[in-house]
């Protein structure tokens, strides 16, 4: 347990910011799961949608730094042909 008042604050920002992060993780694992759902299903258009706000999504977490820029990076080269398109 904290013994300080510093301490006893920083333990309540993290909280707040574990839950705030973990709900925006949530949400990453949602869409990327449901991407590779419909990129397997040979849905194209539904893929280029979800890869659409899948990339926004990421860019969102990163600018946040809730995800580092670059996993964001990595995902962004591996899902762009599909938000293109292309693939």
């Amino acid at each position: 347990m904290a013994n300080t008042k510093s301490a006893i604050k920083a333990a309540r920002q993290n909280e707040r910011r574990n839950l705030r992060n973990r709900t925006v993780k949530t949400r990453l694992k949602t869409l990327s799961k449901n991407l590779t759902a419909a990129q397997a299903a040979g849905n194209k258009e539904q893929a280029q949608q979800l890869a659409a706000s899948y990339l926004s999504a990421l860019d969102k977490a990163a600018k946040a730094n809730v995800v580092h820029r670059n996993v964001v990076a990595r995902h962004k080269s591996r899902w762009g042909k599909v938000a293109m398109g292309q693939a």
